[in-house]
């Protein structure tokens, strides 16, 4: 709204037909209404009528005499609303403005008071430094001084004593003086921040080239005066030698070295070079050359190896009243489908509430029995396939006691002769169980007489070998063959300390999808607890939970107590031994160690020592076909029975790799390796999930499973024999002699022969024979009786033999006639 010449204007936008309406007021005057429509733009007279807003009144909604004509009374009052709103958003607007302006002001004046101020703390900040630095300097002059008066003293030791006392009241001023600047300095740093931003270099310093630098230390002011006064006293102490004990390893890095030593890096490089060496601080050296110089910086040599970490591993011998009896360990053996588990399921039922089933034959089952007069028993089930013959060894290798189960209808097998070896060779006593006595063709004497070859004499044929016939199909000798089990327990007289760090070996492990990696541990010296740290070969980890062979969880595990293990940092290999340590810390260590040492050792293995080896081994394998293979099974020991049943398979010219085994579920990675090498995946009692079958189907990986050793073996046999190459074999068909030889134009020479042996056929190779040498291989251009080209001809029937690019032939000649036939081959 704006004011001319006594008229006031309004502008008004009205609703969506009404479009805008100016209207001019004047006192007593009529002016012309203006209503710009979106159609067309119509100008009516009106009179003009006095402001509500300029007369302080508000006009009658319902009088028209106050009101332009045409406008209806809501209309008239929505525009002195709409007028009265702009007003006051005017006024507003005004307000806000005033308010901004002042703000901005007022920030304006602060930055420049802050600009004065930072200026003026900068200049203070300056004189401070340069008073301090001249401080300093009065400081150094003064110390010259005196120990220049401290020199002449020691020069004239005769000199007056008014003389000596002299000098002294004349210097008496100044060091008050320095006190008090240094009092000054210090009242000075302690104001606000200024002390802790005085060593910092500022813009007003540099341009006015102030003394900017960081500032010694009082301490260094001090050290600096010290040594001053003990050169002008002549005299240089020295500061005592700290003779260190430094642990040397095989190798060492410089700079360890030096500090290990307390020796300045610097030095060390120094000396090192003066020995010959050039070498940086970043480098190593062996430990023969650090022990030199270590010597020669006058320090004591430790030596130490990196398997000293396993010195925290208690080997305690144990006194003889420490020790109580502990339950025997009864491995079951013998050959396959001689009843092993049968016989173990059958004890189980028998003296055991019911719990979970017997153990599959592929893993070695562990489980503890209880007699009637409360013997406590510990069994170990393996299996008796001969692929598994590491298991098998590993069974005997933790065993008290063997129980050799031969089947009386199947007599001695080949595994039931290796299991004999395993109980010689772990020299534990052997309990003979001639099971399925119960069958119509059991034959009992067959069996003691085989075993007899094996120099295994039970107590029926005059030895020291009990032998118990049993049944696990209807139960008949359960009792007797416990009662000796506990009799050759009694005669052992088996003990062992429970109140030490425990420890036990590994009898199966397996990475279980919900509990993680699960290790069956079987106790075999002091008491296992739930979280007691542990490391087991190169894995480590705290005791989770324990559960025995039922499945509950216990709290504790004493000697010869199996149990499985929760908790591990990863999958142990079956036959590792379990060792209880202190701190997590020493268990991480050791694990390291022996990760490293075997890591090392498959490379010395895998690696050539020689040029000579790597060439020959580059020859040896020039024409030898591999194929890659990817395995994964569902315990520790399977999958090593299986890498070990897969190296046995192969000969000179095809042969199995394994590029990876493991244990748990087959994964993406797993698929991503075999697509790589071209390698089919293997689960033995696995399956891949769902992300690795995806893979699979896309990238064209082939994945088999079994859950029978026998199948999986026999099926990479078929695979691997078809990269061996077809054998070539020659059947002779027929001789034919050269009668005379002939020359046809067109075809060459054409030898005149009579079949003496077989058939000559067209189609078959011949070689041409002269004096019973050989002198050419090839085969036939033309074979003709008479003038007709025939395929071939009999025994005792003249033809015509031309051969193909060959026309040295004579009479007398022989022509040995044979075929070609491709025979598949198969590893055997």
């Amino acid at each position: 709204m704006s004011d001319n010449d006594g008229k006031k204007t309004l502008g008004v936008r009205g609703g969506p037909r009404a479009g805008n309406v100016k209207q001019s007021f004047s006192h007593g005057r009529t002016k012309n209404v203006v209503v710009e429509t979106k159609r067309k733009r119509i100008v009516k007279p009106t009179t003009a009528t006095p402001s509500p807003a300029a007369s302080g009144k508000s006009a009658a909604p319902g009088s028209s005499a106050k009101r332009p004509a045409g406008i209806s009374d809501a209309e008239m009052e929505r525009r002195m609303k709409a007028l009265q709103a702009a007003k006051e958003r005017e006024a507003e607007d005004a307000a806000k403005r005033e308010a901004e302006e002042q703000a901005r002001e007022a920030d304006r004046k602060r930055r420049r008071e802050e600009a004065e101020a930072k200026e003026r703390e900068e200049q203070e900040r300056a004189e401070r430094a340069k008073a301090k630095a001249e401080a300093d300097e009065r400081a150094k002059a003064e110390a010259e001084a005196a120990a220049q008066q401290a020199a002449a003293a020691a020069a004239q030791p005769a000199a007056p004593a008014a003389d000596r006392g002299a000098a002294p009241s004349k210097s008496a001023p100044a060091p008050r003086k320095q006190d008090k600047d240094r009092d000054q300095q210090r009242r000075g740093k302690g104001r606000g921040d200024d002390g802790r931003r005085s060593g910092k270099l500022t813009l007003n310093q540099a341009l006015s080239g102030g003394e900017g630098g960081r500032q010694k230390s009082l301490a260094a002011m001090k050290r600096k005066q010290e040594r001053a006064r003990q050169k002008a006293m002549g005299g240089n102490v020295e500061r005592e030698k700290v003779v260190r004990e430094v642990q040397l390893p095989e190798t060492i890095v410089v700079s360890e070295l030096a500090n290990r030593m307390a020796e300045r890096v610097a030095d060390v490089v120094k000396s090192l070079m003066t020995n010959g060496m050039m070498v940086t601080q970043n480098q190593s050296i062996d430990a023969d050359t650090a022990e030199l110089i270590i010597e020669e910086f006058g320090h004591k040599v430790v030596r130490v190896s990196d398997a000293d970490v396993e010195d925290v591993i208690d080997q305690v011998e144990d006194k003889p009243e420490d020790l109580e009896g502990r339950p025997p360990v009864i491995t079951i053996m013998g050959h396959v489908d001689h009843g092993k588990t049968s016989l173990l399921d059958a004890i189980r039922d028998a003296k055991v509430v019911a719990g979970e089933a017997g153990g599959i034959t592929q893993h070695i089952g562990a489980y503890q029995v209880t007699t009637d007069s409360g013997t406590v028993l510990s069994f170990l089930d393996t299996p008796g396939h001969a692929a598994f013959t590491s298991m098998r060894a590993r069974g005997a290798q933790v065993t008290d006691i063997v129980v050799l189960v031969v089947a009386a209808d199947d007599a001695v097998m080949p595994q039931t002769i290796e299991a004999i070896n395993h109980a010689k060779a772990a020299e534990v006593p052997m309990i003979v169980a001639i099971n399925k006595v119960d069958l119509p063709a059991a034959d009992p004497d067959k069996v003691r007489s085989d075993l007899l070859r094996h120099e295994v004499i039970v107590e029926a044929m005059s030895g020291d070998v009990q032998d118990v016939e049993v049944s696990a199909h209807t139960g008949q000798g359960l009792d007797e063959l416990l009662e000796a089990i506990a009799l050759q327990a009694e005669i052992l007289e088996l003990k062992a300390n429970p109140n030490r760090a425990a420890e036990g070996a590994v009898i199966e492990a397996q990475l279980d999808v919900g509990r993680g990696p699960v290790a069956t541990v079987l106790v075999q010296n002091g008491t296992l607890r739930q979280g007691d740290i542990f490391v087991v070969g190169e894995q480590y980890g705290k005791v989770r939970a324990l559960i025995n062979d039922r499945g509950d969880r216990v709290e504790e595990a004493g000697p010869s107590v199996p149990v499985e293990v929760l908790g591990l940092n990863g999958t142990p290999e079956a036959g590792d031994v379990l060792n209880v340590v202190s701190t997590d810390a020493q268990a991480r260590e050791i694990a390291e160690y022996r990760e490293k040492a075997a890591k090392d050792k498959r490379a010395a293995a895998g690696a050539a020592t020689s040029l000579e080896q790597l060439m020959a081994n580059a020859k040896e394998n020039e024409n030898v076909s591999e194929m890659p293979v990817v395995v994964k099974a569902d315990v520790q020991g399977s999958a090593e029975a299986i890498v070990q049943a897969m190296e046995k398979i192969g000969n000179e010219e095809v042969r199995v790799r394994v590029l990876h085994s493991g244990v748990g579920a087959i994964t993406e990675s797993d698929i991503g390796l075999a697509e790589a090498s071209g390698a089919p995946v293997f689960g033995f009692n696995v399956r891949a999930n769902a992300p690795a079958r995806n893979s699979a189907n896309q990238k064209g990986v082939e994945i088999r499973y079994y859950s029978v050793i026998y199948d999986l073996v026999d099926d990479v046999k078929a695979a691997a024999s078809g990269l061996l190459g077809a054998e070539i074999r020659e059947n002779f068909i027929g001789y034919a002699t050269i009668k005379e030889v002939f020359k046809v134009t067109g075809v060459g020479k054409v030898a005149g022969c009579l079949v003496t042996e077989g058939v000559a056929r067209r189609s078959a190779g011949v070689r041409l024979l002269r004096d019973d040498v050989v002198i050419h291989e090839g085969t036939l251009k033309t074979l003709k009786r008479f003038k007709d080209e025939v395929p071939e001809v009999q025994s005792g029937q003249e033809c015509g033999m031309a051969f193909e690019n060959y026309d040295d032939i004579r009479a007398d000649d022989v022509i040995e006639i044979f075929e070609r036939e491709e025979v598949e081959r198969s590893l055997d």
